[in-house]
């Protein structure tokens, strides 16, 4: 018999396998999306925070969310949105940050300011590409609201950058 522990860590290891439809290298594990998984009975109830409160990719992760899990046998799945408190770039893995690299985006770098005090600014962006740190940013918003558009003075190459947040 699958005891309770045994279905709950199931049920977090299926979820947290499901991919960003945005950025479909990360899971939603990866970029710290995924809050909680928590199995009552036959129920699971899935917590997700979105990157910010109108990112458009919520409805997918949740669609995605729940067709992975009933295609496992989690027939009762509730997927809520939980947006206190604000999601930030400090919940990403460093293995997702490292999964933004190799897919050619550069990786948030530092830490969100979640308190009072200095404000640290970003001097430079590592071009994900080469290496270079001799960037530009060409436009604060780059293909989605959490990601900047940058090009690499040394090889050329645009590519985005994932905001602090």
């Amino acid at each position: 018999m699958v005891t309770l522990a045994e279905r709950s860590a199931c049920a977090r290891e299926i979820a947290a396998a499901v991919a960003d439809p945005e950025i479909p290298v990360l899971t939603i594990d990866d970029l710290g999306v995924l809050r909680d998984v928590r199995v009552d009975g036959e129920r699971v109830t899935v917590d997700i925070t979105p990157t910010y409160s109108g990112c458009p990719a919520m409805d997918a992760i949740r669609d995605d969310i729940i067709l992975a899990l009933t295609a496992e046998g989690f027939a009762d799945v509730e997927v809520r949105l939980v947006l206190s408190p604000a999601w930030t770039t400090d919940w990403m893995s460093d293995d997702g940050k490292r999964k933004l690299v190799e897919y050619g985006i550069a990786p948030p770098s530092g830490r969100a300011a979640h308190h009072e005090g200095p404000i640290r600014v970003t001097l430079a962006v590592k071009c994900p590409r080469c290496g270079s740190l001799d960037t530009r940013e060409v436009s604060r918003f780059g293909s989605t609201s959490c990601k900047s558009l940058y090009e690499c003075r040394a090889c050329l190459e645009p590519f985005d950058h994932f905001k602090v947040i």
